[in-house]
């Protein structure tokens, strides 16, 4: 919609399992006042794809996905501008004067960040840093409230946890669990599977080479781990392949600045969650999360092109 609202004709191939969801979004757009071939919507394998990356008369490639087809299509791109948006295992930090309201604040906005959409977001949380000085009392509410999260049918409204898009997605998220714990991570609560739907699972002390830490999960999983030093706690967040966004939960603004200047991430959130977005913020990450930026004026920004017309007079 934002390459019609730039003048340009827009194509879009959905992911192989949403091509449902796709063709909704079409049946809306054909009820609208679009010029004819404004919007189409091409299902189709992946190989077919590629050729849209390639194609001349596409001017732009937008892609949203997994880092190795992202930055291969970027490869085969040529000329032609790209943006992409890639994932991450966001961070959230919980610094020591988040006490009282503002610690049950918090865990309201983690236990979001980390399942909803049952954990499938880009920027869901996937790691929590607390201050030692919490740690204790912080993972206990965290605990009490995720278990407290209703699983099951997502068609019934009081269902929070639902479940992930594939069995076998569900199963390699699955298997990440369980080698954390044998590599000495300690299970809070959940870890079970039935299926496609996974339990709200938190871990504590998970080693930092595992792929639950340092690794996209993608799914209704969070990892703490606790920190003595706010600088070291921001080290930790930038210990990364990826940086699309990071939550700074802390009362003080030279530590909320501190944090802007040296974590390196397309955004950083000052008192809530990563997951917090809007869509006309300049949405998108660095490093292993992709480049370019989302949002209404920023995405329209990357689909026009700037020319210049100088009048000289005498």
């Amino acid at each position: 919609r934002r390459g019609c609202a730039a003048g340009a004709s827009s194509v879009l191939r959905p992911a192989t399992l949403t091509r449902i969801g796709a063709l909704i979004i079409g049946e809306t757009l054909a009820e609208t006042k679009l010029p004819e071939g404004a919007f189409s919507i091409l299902p189709c394998p992946g190989k077919v794809a590629e050729k849209l990356a390639t194609d001349e008369r596409i001017k732009l490639l937008s892609f949203t996905g997994s880092p190795s087809v992202g930055w291969s299509l970027k490869s085969k791109a040529g000329r032609k501008r790209v943006t992409l948006e890639l994932g991450g295992n966001a961070a959230v930090v919980i610094d020591a004067d988040t006490k009282g309201d503002a610690m049950n604040d918090a865990i309201e906005r983690v236990i979001f960040g980390a399942f909803y959409q049952s954990g499938q977001s880009c920027i869901g949380v996937q790691r929590i840093l607390i201050h030692e000085s919490l740690f204790d009392a912080f993972s206990d509410k965290l605990v009490a409230a995720t278990l407290a999260l209703k699983k099951g049918d997502p068609k019934d409204e009081q269902t929070f946890i639902g479940p992930m898009i594939t069995v076998d997605e569900a199963v390699r998220l699955e298997t990440w669990i369980a080698a954390a714990v044998k590599a000495g991570g300690k299970l809070l609560c959940g870890g079970k599977r039935k299926g496609n739907l996974l339990d709200a699972t938190l871990l504590e002390n998970v080693p930092r080479d595992q792929d639950l830490v340092c690794k996209e999960a993608f799914g209704p999983v969070a990892v703490l781990s606790s920190f003595k030093d706010f600088n070291d706690a921001l080290k930790e967040v930038n210990d990364s392949d990826y940086g699309l966004q990071a939550g700074i939960f802390t009362r003080d603004i030279h530590k909320a600045m501190r944090a802007w200047n040296e974590l390196d991430v397309g955004g950083v959130i000052i008192g809530d969650v990563p997951s917090y977005r809007v869509d006309h913020m300049p949405y998108g990450g660095v490093k292993e999360s992709g480049l370019g930026r989302e949002g209404v004026k920023f995405a329209i920004e990357e689909m026009t092109e700037m020319r210049l017309m100088v009048i000289r007079s005498r």
